[in-house]
């Protein structure tokens, strides 16, 4: 029987997937297989580690800023308000340097660290020694902008 020409082998569902991730789990403990590796059996590495933080700051940036922009137009008042009401609370200068390296340093890594992506999606640096060096590039360059703008 033929269903059209991208179905030529396809045949009708004869079961739920839950009855099909039943014989999956089923199977696989009678084969006595084990589960797929976790994240706690592999020894952490400086390419992993910068692959979560990427990601993680990515989320935070892209959450703050929909925040930000979200209460820009659902807050009454406007910008300066908001600054004076800031400058009011008069923080003390370590929590302020502290504060601005917080903001600058998901930044600047996760636009630097972009940049190291951009490089092999064009097919650069894919070798061990050459991922390590470019991870430590990152890292260093990240810090001493993120230290640079925290001194504005």
């Amino acid at each position: 029987m033929q269903f059209g020409v991208g179905y030529r082998h396809a045949v009708p569902m004869g079961t739920t997937a839950k009855d099909e991730m039943n014989k999956f789990w089923s199977k696989n403990a009678q084969l006595n297989r084990p589960l797929s590796p976790h994240v706690t059996i592999y020894r952490w590495s400086v390419p992993m580690i910068m692959s979560i933080t990427h990601r993680g700051t990515g989320i935070v940036l892209s959450g703050g800023v929909s925040a930000f922009a979200l209460a820009a137009l659902l807050l009454p008042g406007s910008f300066p308000h908001y600054l004076d009401l800031v400058h009011t609370l008069e923080f003390g200068p370590a929590l302020i340097t502290a504060s601005k390296f917080a903001l600058s340093f998901p930044l600047t890594y996760h636009a630097y660290n972009g940049i190291r992506h951009l490089m092999w999606d064009a097919g650069k640096g894919f070798k061990i020694p050459q991922i390590y060096r470019s991870g430590y590039i990152v890292l260093a360059l990240s810090i001493l902008t993120s230290l640079g703008l925290t001194a504005l």
